[in-house]
């Protein structure tokens, strides 16, 4: 009987999630939990390389509450899926160490995501831990011994990296890892309601899943859209129009958006109907994803029971996997014979001293 293939895939513990994540991860994770055995990730190691401070670690159980809230909320099943903690599970910092003894700092430093995070960040000098933060996502990916890695494109070449540590690790020691695939969503990026960069919550440029119809509306109603376009009655710009770009996303009435599209470029429809339009076409697919919400939000406990869970699931799964990388090395040995050796001259010890 063949195993099912693995998957991990997974996001740092901020809060509350946005459309963005929904299009870039959220839709794709919906359809490949009944096809994978789904592993998803609160990196909440990964948040230390740029927000190390004692709040933001304080902070991380009640955002990864929230998250996994959205998680459920959207569709995430639990019993398919394990959902579990990053740091609570020890073999990953094993598994890191190993990893980074296969691969050399100029490999790291040609990712050009590890820049963009570093100015993101207001960072001026790269951290050591975020010049690594590529190795210990293949750490993660690794250790369930995932085949397939959903992610956004500006993620692909960590996913590279990942499949040569895991090539050189089965080259060095023999074949534990698989070597994962990348599987990039139809939507990898979802432009910002100002229209100038991806959904970002540092950019207040987002709507929340968790968003009340009122905030979605009023969110929309401020989009951005063709600037050249003052007057209704003047044809405008489809391609790149966030306003579009979300009708497209989210509209399920194909021919309405068409019908937009047509009047938008001909100049026959305003701003200001073709925003009501998709302020509508949002606040109805968001409305179950709320009902949903507020149904697990309130049982009490069930959220951290999901995340326990999942945990302990993924601690028993990456205890196999370090115990067979371990073995493959021969490190397991080193310690079997000094310790074996030790024993023998300990017993030697005490039969002397009984004689």
């Amino acid at each position: 009987m063949q195993h099912q293939q693995r998957l991990l895939t997974g996001d740092r513990p901020t809060g509350r999630l946005h459309l963005g994540h929904y299009a870039g991860s959220i839709a794709n994770r919906l359809k490949l939990q009944h096809k994978y055995q789904c592993y998803f990730l609160i990196a909440d190691l990964h948040m230390l390389t740029t927000r190390p401070g004692k709040a933001d670690i304080e902070a991380i159980s009640e955002n990864a509450r929230q998250m996994v809230l959205d998680y459920l909320a959207c569709g995430i099943d639990p019993q398919r899926s394990v959902i579990f903690l990053q740091s609570a599970v020890h073999e990953t910092y094993e598994l890191n160490l190993f990893f980074e003894m296969l691969v050399t700092v100029p490999r790291l430093q040609r990712l050009p995501s590890l820049k963009d995070m570093k100015d993101s960040a207001n960072l001026a000098e790269m951290p050591f831990g975020l010049l690594g933060y590529p190795v210990l996502q293949s750490a993660d990916i690794l250790l369930p011994r995932a085949h397939i890695v959903p992610v956004g494109k500006d993620n692909e070449a960590h996913v590279e990296l990942t499949r040569e540590i895991a090539r050189r690790f089965n080259n060095l020691y023999g074949e534990v890892f698989p070597i994962p695939d990348v599987l990039v969503g139809d939507v990898p990026t979802l432009v910002g309601t100002d229209g100038n960069a991806k959904m970002s919550k540092s950019l207040n440029n987002t709507i929340l899943l968790s968003d009340d119809q009122t905030s979605v509306q009023k969110q929309v109603m401020s989009m951005y859209t063709d600037p050249n376009r003052i007057r209704a009655d003047i044809p405008g710009t489809v391609e790149g129009n966030p306003v579009f770009v979300y009708h497209d996303v989210f509209n399920p009435d194909r021919e309405q958006v068409a019908e937009l599209k047509q009047r938008y470029r001909h100049g026959t429809v305003g701003d200001v109907e073709v925003k009501q339009k998709l302020a509508a076409a949002l606040n109805a697919f968001l409305d179950p994803i709320r009902e949903q919400r507020s149904r697990f939000e309130a049982q009490r406990g069930f959220v951290d029971e999901v995340i326990y869970e999942g945990t302990l699931k993924m601690r028993e799964q990456a205890r196999e996997t370090l115990l067979e990388a371990r073995k493959a090395m021969g490190l397991t040995g080193v310690w079997n014979r000094i310790s074996r050796k030790a024993e023998d001259a300990r017993k030697k010890r005490e039969k002397a001293v009984a004689q």
